[in-house]
């Protein structure tokens, strides 16, 4: 009997009792898919099961929002909520709306455009001490908003800011992260290449950022600009620092009083949970008209 023949049972054998790999990556992919899945259903209901509750809140009476369950329906009370909402202090709320667009709307387009210039220069230019600075930058990406707001309250007052839209204004124009996200954003859209070429037409360095550079870093900007408006628009323990008069708080700060006045006056529990609804609404229009450059900004660097 030759040695092929002898050979040919062992290895029918060993096929027979090795494991199957084509088996075991389909039961690996399903785990993964499953437990990526689950995860992300996790998370969506995280953030829509809140948002559905106050939209199911706002719709109720006091009565009804105490003696039903959460998600129940009970008398449709919306747009009496609403005009509620409208004659209360004398509008005051629809005060505070505009105060809220006015911060953050201010905010994130400065702010975003000094975070952009300055994520520019840190990524194009040469100069002293660059890398420090940008250490300093990082720095402050770390150090959360409201260890600042005492040091920012005490240098307001010492030039007697306090209680001014500046006293707001001001603080949110500096922002670390949005300088880090832009020097990003410079190193993948804006060729060295196109500057130097810009400079060979006698453009200078501020002609070149503003009609190059920032053009080409507009899917960036955008993004800056939302994450900024986010920030801002719900930004409580500042406004509620520097400000005292009612006419300039903002929408968060202003329902938190009305939450204050709801402990002994249960009847405006109805207008705390219509007011924070309303209050959403602006961040909903400027995700939807803005999408397309924030997603094209969030693939940023994504191919080179």
């Amino acid at each position: 009997m030759s040695t092929s023949t002898l050979s040919r049972p062992r290895a029918a054998a060993s096929a027979h009792h090795a494991p199957r790999r084509g088996g075991s990556n389909r039961s690996g992919g399903f785990a993964s898919k499953l437990t990526v899945n689950g995860l992300l259903i996790i998370g969506s209901a995280y953030m829509v099961v809140p948002v559905l509750w106050l939209v199911f809140a706002s719709t109720k009476n006091a009565a009804d929002l105490y003696g039903t369950s959460a998600y129940a329906l009970g008398n449709f009370s919306l747009f009496e909520n609403i005009a509620n909402v409208a004659k209360q202090d004398g509008g005051l709320f629809f005060r505070w709306l505009g105060n809220s667009v006015m911060y953050a709307g201010v905010g994130a387009v400065l702010g975003s455009l000094i975070s952009v210039m300055a994520g520019y220069a840190f990524d194009k230019f040469q100069f002293r001490w660059k890398d420090s600075l940008f250490g300093f930058v990082l720095v402050g990406v770390l150090i959360p908003n409201t260890a600042t707001v005492l040091p920012m309250y005490l240098l307001a007052s010492l030039v007697g800011m306090t209680n001014t839209v500046w006293a707001v204004l001001i603080p949110v124009l500096c922002n670390p992260f949005g300088v880090y996200l832009a020097r990003v954003y410079s190193a993948s859209y804006v060729p060295a290449e196109t500057l130097e070429a810009a400079r060979m037409d006698g453009a200078g360095p501020i002609r070149s950022f503003f009609s190059l550079g920032l053009p080409m870093m507009m899917p960036g900007y955008i993004t800056i600009a939302l994450f900024q408006f986010v920030g801002v628009w719900n930004n409580f323990m500042l406004p509620l620092v520097m400000l005292q008069d009612q006419q300039l708080l903002p929408v968060s700060v202003g329902i938190s009083i009305w939450q204050g006045y709801s402990v002994p006056q249960p009847e405006f529990t109805p207008m705390v949970i219509t007011g924070s609804l309303l209050s959403i609404l602006p961040l909903l229009v400027a995700f939807i008209m803005l999408q397309r450059f924030w997603k094209s900004g969030l693939t940023a660097g994504s191919v080179k």
